[in-house]
């Protein structure tokens, strides 16, 4: 059986690089701790845009996908799911919700993992939702030939409830030890928590969710403010790579789990980066407000409309961002999508 050792992760075990990493993460953190005391409008819109960012992005590296029109709708709250894909998609909104709205009152153990994947698959009329899988599952990958071969197994149905129960035992050790390195503990977990596959179908956005359930309980709440999965979204090769290496061997305890260390502190350090360079445009009154305007509608990943940047801007005119919007539509920057009250910009 899988023997879950967290013993490396103590003072003076880690390689420069993580700690170089790790210092950048930690200033980059203080400085956002510091602006959203003073800015909390600003971090209101853009903890709305990162949820229709996360829920779009964490069901795209899967495969599901609708338009953007639908996918704020369905995020907001304003329709149903009309098939199997918006199910999908409507499931990771209540799970992420429940993780945004009561990480405090929630930890990686069986219970809270079993409710959180019961409603990331409520609407998808999944059997197994909220259970462990009752056959064994593989992982495929297709080879240069275009054959299809088996790339990993993950732990068998039958031991998948006991290696769980020791995963979360293993975890909440290491929690408790106050030489173990917390933040990198977090990516150690998840890699294993991937590695037994423990449920039929969600299991890659349920480590998605469960990854931003343990930072946010660590304090490391930039995934609010900026999509932790579309991060890894815009970098999924290097992050397969990095699940590939990390799993070699894992069954027999001869993984090395720094490949994904590794790509999942850079991921959240992007994450800093980005909500760092956000609020340098749109907090930075020495730029031009249309020049702020411009920054907001390129920097957004999703349909933004003109009331959503007037919150982010409240010191810019709303005819000002009106005649700044129109003239990036003629200049071919950005599209509008739809007209009057209900219209929104996305870049090109």
């Amino acid at each position: 059986m899988k023997i879950f050792d967290y013993s490396f992760l103590q003072d003076g075990h880690l390689p420069v690089s993580f700690i170089n990493l790790t210092a950048g993460i930690y200033s980059l953190k203080t400085a956002a701790h510091f602006r959203k005391s003073e800015h909390q409008t600003i971090y209101t819109e853009l903890e709305h845009i990162a949820r229709l960012q996360s829920v779009k992005s964490s069901n795209a590296i899967e495969g599901i996908i609708t338009s953007e029109q639908r996918i704020v709708e369905i995020v907001n709250q304003n329709s149903a799911p009309l098939n199997h894909d918006e199910a999908e998609i409507a499931g990771y909104r209540d799970a992420l919700n429940i993780i945004h709205n009561n990480y405090t009152q929630l930890d990686f153990r069986q219970r809270d993992i079993l409710n959180l994947h019961r409603v990331l698959m409520s609407y998808a009329g999944d059997e197994f939702s909220g259970q462990y899988k009752k056959d064994d599952n593989v992982i495929l990958e297709i080879d240069q030939q275009g054959q299809r071969r088996v790339r990993f197994r993950p732990t068998p149905a039958a031991e998948t409830p006991a290696t769980i129960e020791q995963l979360e035992l293993a975890y909440l050790d290491a929690k408790d030890n106050p030489r173990t390195n917390q933040l990198l503990l977090i990516p150690c977990v998840i890699l294993d928590f991937l590695s037994i596959h423990p449920f039929r179908d969600g299991n890659g956005r349920m480590s998605r969710l469960l990854s931003l359930l343990l930072l946010y309980k660590n304090g490391f709440d930039v995934g609010q403010y900026i999509s932790f999965e579309e991060q890894i979204n815009k970098n999924k090769a290097a992050y397969y790579e990095a699940l590939r290496q990390s799993s070699q061997g894992w069954a027999e305890n001869a993984n090395n789990y720094d490949p994904f260390i590794k790509n999942f502190i850079s991921t959240l350090y992007s994450c800093y980066q980005e909500l760092d360079k956000r609020f340098a445009v749109i907090g930075d009154k020495r730029i031009t407000k249309k020049g702020r305007v411009e920054a907001t509608v390129l920097n957004s990943l999703v349909p933004i409309s003109k009331s959503d940047i007037q919150k982010i801007l409240p010191d810019v005119s709303p005819s000002t961002i009106e005649a700044v919007l129109g003239e990036m539509v003629r200049d071919g920057k950005i599209t509008r999508l739809a007209m009057g009250r209900n219209a929104r910009y996305i870049r090109l």
